[in-house]
């Protein structure tokens, strides 16, 4: 069956769909696909978390769902579209049978812009980018909500895309009058129709190099986000990859090319002037002024990648219209998540942050830059990723480096290159397996190194999962070993 024009009001009976995953976007494909009425095999190797629970309420209602080891090794006979789940590779054996066969592969996202009302639907401001993307998106959220409109955060932060715009008032309209949609490399790699109102491209830099083959590959699917972008295409005038990828873009007639700047912006720009974030872009009187935003005094942080994704944030507001004193009350207002920047404590002069958050080498990179004086916690789980640029730039930050992780010594390397008067410390997993409290050590090592004045900054620069369930639950470790150890001062 043909299943290129379906779309929310017309019927999927008969059509034969798989679901590839069972996470959180997988079961929302696979539920909101059989109320539509399709016949949906949802397949997961994993029946971690809640998927069994899930598998039997979606089973009640007529889905086949297997779960479990080789579950996804056969693609099942007679399928119409495969649904997948962001992060599988394309190499992943479901999906190159799929392609192989002929069967259509979207994303979630994918699913989710074709089920959007037809008559009525919800205009999209995409955010994707190496880092800084959930950030943005919230802060967008806030501006879109201060300014008295119903919307929220979707796609790679908060709730599935199909959830949110099968959601409706019960008379047809979407349940939001715009989205903040986050989404990530993988998602857009597995998208085709969606078309943002207006989209940015925060940053790129080195990550998932063990899913692409290269860097080439990596920015061209975060540029698939400009597609056909109607309003705005917001790019970083810092990032030259980001700016090649909105002039390569195919866009809607009359769609503008947006920069974000930390300097004075050109026309067409929004920037920083005299510690006022302004706006030339958005303003008739563009030629010879600018609107004040806010100030940096405004902002939770004034740390440069933080200001960034504000600049970016408002650029995808204004382009919707947003006043600027909507934007000014919602940062305000604004508080990052957890694991962002987040200052811990101050102990005898030293300033314990927790930045979990930075997994690659360019997030590490933004945040060691807001500080003068660092001890810097790195390592991990490095995808890939080299650190040389990372250490050649802030070396003469650098007070030491206590390192842990599988690829501790890929830091380690970069920092013997370019920076070999800096004292590291390696605290390796073998050091720190099967210890209940691992991060005492690591506090341990930082208090020996750090001055008055200093910083200690937790900003790996890599995954966490070789030692820790997520960034999360590392960035807990490091809080609570830092305040176990001031406790005990």
């Amino acid at each position: 069956m043909d299943v290129s024009g379906l779309g929310r009001l017309d019927s999927w009976e008969g059509v034969r769909a798989v679901v590839a995953g069972f996470g959180v976007s997988g079961f929302a494909a696979a539920d909101n696909l059989t109320h539509l009425g399709a016949s949906v095999v949802a397949l997961d190797e994993s029946e971690a978390g809640d998927r069994a629970d899930r598998a039997t309420l979606l089973e009640m209602l007529g889905a086949d769902v297997r779960l479990g080891s080789g579950s996804t090794a056969t693609l099942p006979d007679d399928v119409d579209v495969l649904v997948t789940s962001p992060g599988w590779s394309p190499d992943a054996p479901l999906l190159a049978q799929a392609v192989a066969r002929g069967v259509p592969v979207w994303g979630e996202v994918e699913l989710a812009w074709r089920l959007r009302h037809p008559e009525r639907p919800a205009p999209w401001l995409a955010v994707t980018g190496t880092n800084g993307k959930t950030t943005t998106v919230q802060m967008l959220e806030a501006m879109l909500r201060a300014a008295g409109l119903r919307t929220v955060a979707a796609g790679n932060v908060g709730l599935p895309l199909v959830e949110v715009v099968m959601a409706d008032e019960g008379d047809g309209r979407e349940s939001y009058d715009v989205l903040a949609v986050e989404l990530s490399s993988f998602q857009l790699h597995y998208t085709d129709s969606v078309r943002a109102e207006s989209a940015a491209v925060l940053n790129i830099a080195e990550d998932h190099l063990d899913w692409y083959p290269d860097m080439d590959a990596y920015a061209a699917d975060k540029g698939r986000i400009y597609r056909g972008a109607e309003r705005a295409c917001v790019y970083n005038v810092a990032d030259p990859v980001t700016e090649r990828l909105v002039r390569e873009a195919d866009v809607t007639e009359g769609a503008r090319a947006i920069g974000f700047t930390l300097g004075t912006p050109a026309v067409g720009m929004l920037g920083v002037v005299d510690d006022v974030l302004c706006d030339r872009a958005f303003i008739e009187e563009r030629q010879t002024t600018a609107a004040e935003l806010c100030t940096l005094s405004d902002l939770a942080s004034q740390a440069p990648h933080f200001v960034a994704d504000a600049l970016a944030a408002a650029a995808l507001a204004r382009s919707h219209g947003v006043p600027a004193p909507a934007i000014r009350e919602a940062l305000i207002r604004f508080r990052p998540d957890g694991h962002r920047i987040a200052e811990v404590a101050v102990v005898d002069g030293v300033t314990w942050v927790d930045d979990s958050k930075a997994t690659n080498p360019h997030a590490a990179l933004a945040s060691l830059l807001g500080y003068d004086s660092v001890v810097w916690v790195a390592g991990g789980l490095a995808k890939g990723a080299r650190f040389d640029d990372l250490v050649r730039r802030v070396r003469d930050r650098l007070r030491g480096v206590v390192l842990i992780g599988r690829d501790a010594e890929v830091i380690h390397d970069a920092l013997s290159r370019h920076a070999p008067d800096v004292p590291v410390i390696p605290v390796g997993v073998g050091e720190t397996s099967g210890v209940d409290r691992p991060m005492d050590r690591v506090v341990a090592e930082a208090v020996g190194l750090a001055r008055p004045g200093d910083t200690v900054l937790l900003a790996p620069g890599c995954a966490s999962m070789d030692m820790f369930a997520n960034y999360g639950a590392r960035g807990d470790a490091f809080a609570e070993a830092v305040l176990r150890w001031r406790s005990n001062q």
